[in-house]
């Protein structure tokens, strides 16, 4: 695991909420000459620390009006059910995340469609017909009051007591 300092922490803050800032824009942010700054950056990517890049949609912006969380409980928990299942979930676009859990259900689906009728579709076409499914049981998002696509990073000038290793904090 990559041994992470003060700077490298105060990077993917910045970068986590300003994914498109210029490379000189981030050095000054972060105090490092530009070319320090892109070795750094360079490296965290290498080391999968920033996996990668994306543009944050409004789901009503592109017709999406409906979100839901899904728990599903399947049959049986054999190696070959669940495959089948994980495998089935990766290839529906509704299905914008899948959490296994503890806990009396299996997965959590957070799913994005149209409306209830589109919801109707992907929960009896897809979900209930999808092999080794037992129960479902789903809510609907009436309002969200949070939506984050940043990590709570620990501050350089308080890191957690857990894995100490982890952080190589230097002055």
């Amino acid at each position: 695991m990559t041994a992470l300092d003060r700077i490298d922490l105060h990077l993917l803050a910045v970068l986590q909420t300003e994914g498109r800032i210029t490379n000189a824009e981030l050095a000054e942010r972060v105090n490092l000459s530009p070319s320090a700054c892109l070795r750094r950056l360079q490296r965290l990517e290498a080391d999968q620390v920033v996996t990668g890049y994306a543009a944050q949609v409004d789901p009503l912006a592109v017709g999406l009006g409906l979100q839901a969380f899904v728990r599903v409980q399947l049959v049986k928990h054999e190696a070959e059910v669940i495959e089948r299942f994980v495998e089935r979930v990766n290839g529906w676009d509704e299905v914008v995340a899948c959490h296994a859990l503890t806990g009396d259900m299996d997965y959590l689906l957070h799913v994005y469609v149209a409306d209830l009728a589109d919801f109707s579709r992907f929960l009896l076409d897809r979900l209930l017909n999808a092999a080794g499914v037992a129960d479902v049981n789903s809510s609907f998002v009436l309002r969200t009051v949070k939506r984050s696509p940043s990590l709570p990073l620990p501050r350089a000038e308080n890191p957690p007591s857990s894995p100490k290793s982890l952080f190589n904090v230097s002055t």
